[in-house]
């Protein structure tokens, strides 16, 4: 997935600021059940929200969170403090809920 223009993460993170974090990323970190249930929430609703519980260091949440974009498909639209915004279209374009703006060029 390409990565949002800053209009575009700013829209979804307005649109997930009453959201509570579906997803919470424990001491296991990144395991099957975990990238199953990111991929359960995303399809479902398009526009999640993830805590990391265990991972404090900045360095290890940029990198795990790198890690479930890539093995979701996903893109982050923000980070702020432990909650991560993850988002993700539905694959049919008629069943997705949210809408992203687009500017001309």
């Amino acid at each position: 997935m390409q990565p949002l223009k800053s209009f575009q993460a700013k829209h979804l993170r307005a649109l997930a600021h009453s959201l509570k974090p579906v997803v919470l990323v424990g001491q296991k970190g990144i395991s099957p059940s975990l990238l199953g249930s990111i991929h359960e929430a995303l399809s479902a609703h398009e526009l999640i929200k993830i805590k990391f519980v265990d991972f404090k260091d900045r360095r290890l949440k940029a990198e795990c969170l790198s890690e479930i974009e890539r093995r979701t498909d996903s893109c982050r639209a923000g980070l702020i403090g432990h909650t991560a915004i993850l988002y993700r279209p539905h694959p049919i374009p008629e069943k997705r809920k949210i809408v992203i703006p687009v500017r001309g060029t």
